[in-house]
């Protein structure tokens, strides 16, 4: 599908790396941009009702001083946190501005229970949510952000790492295939992309044919969804000899000079809690190209 509205989320303290890169890309394709600058709090414990010890007094004199000088570092923090949010947000608008983008820009501090929910809100009604280099490095942000726009909308997400020269258009995709459900659905969002692209390569680590997965020719079934849809369709078998797919995949890509990785999120709790450590990070870190995922 065309991409008309892209999401963005970027940490107050991030810069506007991920915002530039963002820009860039609607640019290219003509879409809406919009930027959610988010600050979540520090997790601090909820202090003690002020009357709490009150029928001691003054034997926790000591200790009501400190709670209410621990309210008033919270609430000095707070406000702290509240300017640093609307200074960047300010800074992005002028940004965009320059850029004669269509855009909005919003801003949200919430815990950090809640920050997938604010995501999730707002990728709804998003075709595309960007995850620039900086949020991908932030481990206290990141995978909420990813949690939120990813696993709980069935939208895709793109995520663009350190050094990635990210587009829109690339010349080349690697799409790993595995008759997945999840690498289906990947397929479908980045159809737009795979129809113009010069080269698709859809590529399988040590297939088996068989009658209800692969088929007794594994790929052929989806190079031939593609072509129907436009795009130029090459299949690569690849035998794993021994290392992991995700290595076989990244050196893949990166000896046919692909410009982009499209493949299926599978969900389970334990990708969803490492996802930056675990196996989608890895295959990020090593050709550095932007990963296109859906599920």
């Amino acid at each position: 599908m065309a991409f008309r509205s892209v999401l963005n989320v970027t940490g107050s303290d991030h810069g506007d790396q991920d915002v530039r890169i963002a820009a860039t890309l609607c640019a290219e394709v003509g879409a809406y941009l919009s930027v959610l600058v988010m600050s979540p709090p520090p997790l601090v414990m909820a202090s003690p009702p002020l009357g709490d010890g009150i029928h001691e007094w003054p034997g926790q004199r000591a200790q009501a001083i400190a709670r209410l000088e621990k309210r008033y570092r919270q609430i000095e923090r707070f406000s702290q946190d509240m300017a640093t949010l609307e200074k960047t947000a300010r800074e992005i608008q002028t940004l965009l501005r320059a850029m004669w983008l269509c855009y909005d820009v919003d801003t949200d501090y919430c815990d950090q229970a809640s920050v997938g929910d604010a995501v999730r809100q707002r990728a709804l009604c998003a075709d595309l949510t960007i995850v620039g280099p900086a949020l991908l490095n932030d481990d206290h942000l990141g995978p909420s952000v990813v949690n939120g726009s990813l696993f709980d909308t069935g939208k895709p997400v793109l995520v663009v790492p350190k050094g990635a020269e990210a587009t829109l258009s690339p010349r080349r995709v690697v799409v790993c295939w595995d008759s997945r459900a999840e690498a289906s659905r990947a397929v479908r969002e980045a159809l737009d992309i795979l129809s113009r692209a010069e080269e698709v390569r859809v590529t399988l680590v040590d297939p088996e044919p068989t009658c209800n997965a692969n088929g007794a020719e594994p790929g052929a079934d989806i190079a031939a969804y593609l072509t129907r849809h436009g795009a130029r369709v090459a299949v690569d078998r690849l035998p794993s000899a021994g290392k992991p797919a995700t290595a076989v995949l990244a050196q893949h890509a990166i000896d046919t000079s692909a410009d982009m990785i499209v493949m299926g999120a599978y969900g389970s709790r334990r990708l969803r809690e490492r996802l930056f450590g675990g196996v989608t990070r890895w295959i990020v870190g090593k050709p550095a190209l932007p990963l296109f995922l859906a599920r």
